[in-house]
């Protein structure tokens, strides 16, 4: 047998969640070698700095960014390079002599080689970090839990976007462990608070949005220019403490109950990938301010599918074309007052949730409150997570065609508190 006919080419059939339309970027590494951005297709992973420095093309003036250890340079090169570099990788990928070459000069490893293990890492450094609150189901069922004699929903909820800053030193790869934290609590019945790990410990099943191109301080990035800031989607876990979001949250947010850890997926889908994924958003009940007011323009709602898995087994499917708020919006109004855009910058949608109790984004949702437990499939319950489990978010969405893209998956295993240090 020749060494040529032993090369893996990838065959990648059109069914592939990974396939020709999709092409997200994350950022690996092989045998402690160097951080390398990398572009999945199917199982493997094309080494996209070294493809660039052996391929001829345009591309090759791009080959600094291509090389860069992380995806911060290409994400603020902007929209023309962005473009040019996705349909240059989709070229080489789908011409078999290229695709050939590529993997003979070993630049398209395999994800689950056991010989050649590969590493993938944080695919972007984290400029800032917004969450928001964009499911109208997830706000009103919350609303209901916790306040039942009310009206579920604040009287801004139907205005504007609602967020807070959330902290972006602790936003980690999936696959990255989650330290039960410690922190303040107190019980309903108490009279002052108490100290030890969370006892109420929750998932949100969110997408983050990845800002590519920043905006000048002072100027407002409207609704039309979205497109040309937005360089991709992932998925998003944004781990919750209940009990110590519970204590501390009033007046002024979350804090130590969010702040521990985010999980996020180590593939970027780029945004041209969603493009058969828009549709419109959920019928707006309230008149929107103008620069908030999306009707008669892109549609920014996307169709995807989410599903929430415990320790492999089911628990929900979150339907993210149900969100209120999008994306668009979002970025419209974190910026309206003036606030910059840094390459890098995050932002979450908020949990995902549906209309049906089968389509709740956390365990604050699915056991109203910890009232009810959930039963998993093989017979055990869960009210709020535990040492030792193990949450994974998954989603796809459509891609015209009858084909479909798959979002990388997220994914965390809670371990054990640690004991505070005594100063």
């Amino acid at each position: 047998m020749s060494e040529t006919s032993m090369i893996e080419v990838p065959t990648v059939t059109e069914d592939d969640l990974f396939g020709p339309d999709n092409l997200p970027y994350g950022v690996f590494s092989a045998d402690g070698g160097p951080r390398r951005i990398g572009v999945r297709y199917g199982n493997h992973v094309l080494d996209l700095g070294g493809a660039a420095a052996v391929l001829d093309g345009p591309h090759r003036r791009h080959a600094a960014l291509l090389a860069a250890p992380v995806l911060n340079p290409l994400m603020a090169a902007g929209r023309p390079v962005w473009t040019e570099v996705r349909a240059a990788v989709r070229s080489w990928l789908t011409d078999p002599g290229t695709l050939r070459l590529l993997a003979g000069r070993g630049l398209l490893p395999r994800l689950d080689d056991p010989g050649r293990p590969l590493t993938l890492h944080l695919p972007f450094e984290v400029a800032d970090y917004v969450d928001f609150y964009a499911s109208e189901h997830h706000a009103a069922t919350v609303g209901r839990i916790f306040r039942p004699e009310a009206e579920p929903l604040t009287p801004n909820w139907k205005h504007l976007p609602i967020g807070y800053h959330g902290r972006a030193g602790t936003v980690v790869v999936s696959g990255t462990p989650v330290i039960r934290p410690h922190g303040q609590h107190r019980a309903p019945d108490a009279a002052a608070p108490g100290f030890g790990p969370s006892r109420r410990l929750d998932i949100e099943a969110e997408v983050g949005f990845v800002v590519g191109t920043p905006s000048p301080l002072g100027e407002p990035v409207g609704m039309a220019a979205a497109r040309d800031h937005l360089f991709g989607v992932c998925l998003l876990n944004d781990w919750s403490a209940r009990d110590l979001q519970a204590w501390e949250y009033r007046p002024l947010g979350p804090f130590l109950g969010k702040s521990f850890a985010t999980s996020v997926s180590a593939w970027v889908t780029p945004l041209d990938a969603l493009d058969g994924a828009r549709t419109a958003p959920p019928p707006r009940s309230h008149p929107l301010l103008p620069y908030l007011d999306d009707t008669g323009g892109e549609e920014w709602g996307l169709d995807l599918r989410l599903e929430v898995l415990l320790n492999g087994q089911r628990l929900s499917g979150p339907p993210f074309a149900a969100m209120y708020w999008t994306a668009a919006q979002q970025l419209a109004h974190l910026t309206v007052n003036g606030a910059s855009l840094r390459t890098g910058d995050l932002f979450a949608s908020g949990t995902v949730s549906g209309p049906g109790p089968h389509e709740r984004g956390c365990l604050l949702e699915m056991t109203w409150g910890g009232r009810d437990p959930v039963r998993l499939p093989d017979g055990t319950e869960r009210v709020f997570l535990e040492d030792g489990d193990e949450v994974t978010l998954t989603a796809w969405a459509p891609a015209g065609a009858g084909r479909r893209i798959g979002l990388g998956e997220v994914t965390g295993r809670v371990e054990p508190a640690r004991t505070p240090r005594s100063s």
